[in-house]
């Protein structure tokens, strides 16, 4: 009874929910994300050697440009701002980002004297 109970409620819930739709132009606005933070990273902490300065510089870099075009096109496509691809950038950026600021050192294997 317990477990009927279960499927029940389970068909019930599911009715709800609703499937993510990613599209091809999405994965390409993440993999941007990826490219232009990377770069700003790596341009920033060669520059300051500040990880948190390299850090924000190339947050800010992903998302500007995610919105940046994303305006752009709406305003050449006269169509409203698509914000599910400025932010699919963004995250592209979000992504290596802590990647890289998180990164840290591997510890030495230290040999045991016995």
């Amino acid at each position: 009874m317990k477990a009927f109970i279960i499927f029940i409620s389970f068909l019930t819930y599911a009715n709800f929910c609703f499937s993510q739709n990613i599209t091809e132009d999405q994965f390409k606005h993440f993999g941007a994300g990826v490219v232009i933070s990377n770069g700003t990273y790596a341009t920033i902490y060669s520059l300051t050697k500040n990880k948190k300065k390299a850090f924000w510089y190339s947050m800010g870099a992903s998302i500007i440009a995610g919105f940046a075009k994303e305006l752009r096109d709406s305003e050449k496509f006269h169509t409203p701002l698509d914000t599910n691809e400025a932010l699919a950038t963004s995250f592209g950026g979000l992504t290596v980002t802590f990647n890289l600021f998180e990164k840290k050192k591997k510890n030495k294997h230290v040999a045991l004297n016995n």
